[in-house]
């Protein structure tokens, strides 16, 4: 089962709701409970109302400072987030292609989508022995504390982060299906961040190098 704490909860539909695109981020893990999310980041990424680009040197430098944090990478680099202005969860076929691209070299990753409309779709994914997928429920860790929301903070990190297009059109609608993708350049997979991504994401020695310390310069 895939849980939030309640104040994680909050920010996402606080972020999820204060435009009218879709937003992309990482779950912040338990150190203890690789499935209890406690916080979302978001990184500078152009927005629109069917889909998400991460920018490159933002995605590295989230990385950094995580393992500056102290975290190793299964604590903040394994769920991927992001929101459907829509009222349906379901990945579309873009998100699909970017969930198997990026993070099918990780040993396991998790697909979350919250819908606008309240639903929401969780995918465990494990790519290490005989691989599967395993849709996850989702709930709110009412056990734990209830941290203050910090409405201020949340909406700075929004507006520090989100790009988006001026006022969508009057003949615009939000029935084509709702996509996220990680590069501008889809095919590029040595473009950027991808790099970076798989430096500390996917191996054990990303594993020991984020262990002491290791700062890999972008």
């Amino acid at each position: 089962m895939l849980r939030f704490t309640p104040t994680a909860w909050a920010k996402l539909l606080f972020l999820r709701d204060l435009g009218e695109t879709e937003i992309g981020g990482f779950g912040i893990l338990a150190k203890d409970d690789l499935l209890l999310v406690e916080d979302i980041e978001l990184v500078t990424q152009s927005c629109t109302w069917v889909h998400v680009e991460f920018d490159d040197v933002a995605v590295a430098e989230f990385f950094e400072r995580q393992v500056v944090a102290g975290r190793r990478p299964e604590e903040f680099a394994r769920i991927w987030i992001h929101t459907h202005p829509g009222r349906s969860a379901e990945p579309s076929g873009t998100d699909e292609a970017t969930f198997q691209r990026v993070f099918g070299r990780s040993d396991w990753a998790i697909m979350f989508i919250l819908a606008r409309g309240g639903e929401s779709y969780a995918r465990l994914r494990y790519n290490v022995g005989p691989s599967m997928d395993a849709i996850l429920p989702v709930e709110i860790e009412y056990g734990w504390d209830f941290g203050a929301s910090d409405h201020v903070a949340w909406h700075a990190e929004y507006e520090a982060n989100i790009r988006t297009p001026g006022p969508e059109p009057a003949d615009a609608t939000l029935t084509k299906q709702a996509s996220c993708v990680f590069s501008p350049h889809e095919q590029d997979h040595d473009h950027g961040w991808f790099d970076a991504w798989h430096e500390y994401a996917d191996f054990d020695r990303s594993l020991e190098e984020a262990e002491h310390g290791f700062i890999r310069d972008f």
